[in-house]
């Protein structure tokens, strides 16, 4: 029973559960809840500084080169994800409501993962070096075209509920509170990101510790203000539903897209596991910052669940693969 637990159940995805249920039942007062907010903005500042320190930049140029990886890569995230999003979206608005289905389509604007893309690309035996650099390449300009992308597809200018909160104000505080950290960690990468890399626990502390922070802060606000009263159990499994059939089509484009590229088995993998991801890293402290506290906590579901979904996936194809002759 261990060893199945150990398998299929991420210990961090049920400490996020345990979070945001506690931020459903625990009632919140506004003074606490301006304190939790400081402390999540702070902590996503303090994120994006670590991932700018510790990126290398020698990775990324040398990654570059390989421009079919790259550019499918970057087409699958910020091109099909996006319309397949904008399809989903429309499709499931009637059956689980506006705020979810923006959820969704808030979820094909994100960037790929970094951690989970490499480490599912070389259990797969397949590209590694393209992976770290597709998936870095991928964050970093997803820190601009998200919000730009969320600006452009879900500002409602008639009003609607799928609508990005604070507009441009939104994109400048993105700017200020994750492009300029990432950028000052790149100007001190030389000098710490060595110590950053070897330490692998400290990264991945302030990374799941930022997501903890953020999610309690986003569900609490949105329980304070209602808004969970609307989501129902049959929501949550049609968002699983949705997000499997949702998952299971991004494979197939990039793993076939792969094939009509002429991408070698190594290069078609890494294609296969950083295109067909989103990032739950980045993606719940920009809802943060792009959308009303109390909507990003809606927002935020469906980036959960397809997060979870996606690991459970890949971690069974990336074994399959790995058996390849």
């Amino acid at each position: 029973m261990r060893r199945v637990l150990s398998r299929w159940v991420d210990p961090f995805v049920v400490t996020l559960v345990v979070v945001m249920v506690l931020g459903l039942v625990v009632p919140v007062g506004p003074g606490v809840q301006q304190v939790v907010d400081v402390a999540a903005d702070v902590a996503v500042t303090i994120l994006f500084l670590v991932y700018g320190a510790r990126l290398s930049t020698r990775e990324v140029w040398a990654g570059l080169r390989n421009w079919r990886l790259q550019g499918g890569i970057l087409v699958a995230t910020y091109v099909l994800f996006p319309v397949l999003g904008l399809v989903v979206a429309w499709a499931i608005a009637p059956l689980v409501g506006a705020p979810l289905a923006a959820g969704m389509l808030y979820l094909s604007l994100l960037p790929s993962t970094v951690q989970s893309s490499v480490a599912f690309t070389s259990v797969a035996r397949g590209n590694v070096a393209g992976a770290i650099c597709g998936a870095t390449v991928s964050n970093v300009l997803g820190m601009v075209l998200t919000p730009l992308l969320v600006l452009w597809l879900m500002t409602d200018a008639e009003g609607g509920s799928a609508t990005a909160g604070h507009g441009l104000d939104g994109l400048q505080t993105v700017l200020l509170q994750l492009l300029l950290p990432f950028v000052v960690g790149q100007l001190l990468q030389p000098w710490v990101g060595d110590r950053l890399r070897a330490r692998r626990w400290l990264t991945l502390s302030v990374d799941r510790g930022t997501i903890l922070v953020v999610v309690f802060s986003a569900v609490a606000a949105a329980s304070s203000a209602g808004v969970w009263a609307g989501i129902s159990g049959w929501a949550i499994v049609a968002l699983l539903v949705v997000s499997g059939v949702f998952l299971a089509i991004m494979l197939g484009l990039t793993w076939w897209g792969g094939a009509a590229l002429k991408l070698p088995a190594e290069d078609r993998i890494a294609l296969l596991m950083c295109g067909s991801k989103k990032s739950l890293a980045t993606g719940l402290p920009m809802a943060s910052v792009l959308f009303p506290v109390a909507a990003a906590g809606v927002i935020a579901v469906p980036v959960i669940i397809f997060h979870q979904l996606q690991l459970v996936v890949c971690a069974v194809l990336a074994r399959r693969l790995a058996l390849r002759d």
